[in-house]
């Protein structure tokens, strides 16, 4: 998943908590090994190698996360998209390359969440149009922090927190005290904007700054919009609360792509969701949910 984990718990028993920790680890190597577009033999470049061509049979687990990626972009209006991956890998962030205009047009005309054809009876997935790709990269980490948290729930783990990145999942408390992690500083290395009090949540920071170049004083980064093919403009990060890790990378990613204004009004419909923005102005944005617990959510 090309990040660093982070695997935290609290338990009287050395030997199984060891056990646990190695759990969580051996899971999150499965899902880079089955998702990752990097190795040619993933279940994920599977599906893009031949899914034009026929429908591709696919794991149950594969299968509903798609069937989910479906679900965010009908309630996004497509400001969440897999198939972005026809324009995303069109870029390099590391050499500082991006498409041409007639690349990118190209790349443009093959994303659409509708293209991604699901068929229930069969379990499996084809692409409408031919040069179609799909990244999970939206909420795949999510979905790892979450089956990381089953993990140490089954190993009768009460209290502890996995990691994958800007994804996070606080299982309990930390014995006694909420959880506390920081919203990094989008143009401040090393500082926060925010420091939230969490207990049984997950977390997701999407922001500029974590794959990104810059040419004549625009910033190229990885957060693509699928209605353009370029990097999304008007925020530099969005932060998820939600119930699970998947919902919250992927509404991050949805909000981002919607800015700030429309992307607050997102949130505000979905029940039990909350949000932090720091716009294209570095002006930091809460969601009524962290408003009303003012006092100790948001400093």
């Amino acid at each position: 998943m090309g990040t660093a984990i982070h695997v935290e718990l609290w338990c009287e028993d050395a030997l199984l908590a060891h056990a646990a920790m190695a759990a969580v680890i051996d899971e999150m190597h499965r899902i880079d090994r089955r998702m990752s577009p990097h190795k040619p033999d993933s279940e994920l470049s599977r599906i893009n190698r031949d899914a034009a061509a026929q429908p591709v049979r696919i794991s149950a687990e594969m299968f509903a996360l798609l069937e989910r990626a479906q679900h965010f972009s009908a309630l996004s209006g497509g400001a969440f998209d897999i198939t972005y991956a026809s324009a995303g890998q069109l870029y390099d962030y590391r050499a500082g390359l991006s498409p041409d205009d007639a690349s990118l047009a190209v790349a443009q005309a093959l994303i659409g969440w509708r293209g991604l054809l699901l068929d229930a009876a069969t379990r499996s997935v084809r692409f409408a149009r031919p040069g179609m790709r799909i990244d999970l990269g939206g909420f795949a980490k999510g979905h790892a922090v979450d089956q990381g948290i089953d993990i140490l729930r089954r190993h009768g783990i009460a209290h502890g927190m996995v990691s994958a990145g800007g994804d996070s999942h606080v299982l309990g408390d930390r014995r006694g005290r909420p959880w506390t992690i920081g919203v990094r500083d989008p143009r401040r290395a090393g500082e926060v904007v925010a420091v939230l009090p969490l207990q049984d949540t997950a977390i997701s920071t999407s922001g500029d700054y974590e794959r990104f170049f810059e040419r004549d004083g625009v910033r190229h980064h990885h957060l693509i919009d699928p209605a353009t093919g370029r990097s999304a403009l008007g925020v530099q990060s969005v932060t998820i609360l939600a119930d699970d890790g998947l919902t919250s990378e992927a509404l991050s990613k949805c909000v981002f792509v919607m800015g700030p204004k429309r992307g607050l009004r997102f949130i505000e419909t979905q029940p039990g969701v909350d949000a932090v923005v720091v716009d294209a102005d570095g002006v930091l944005h809460t969601s009524s949910g962290l408003h009303n617990a003012a006092s100790g959510a948001v400093q």
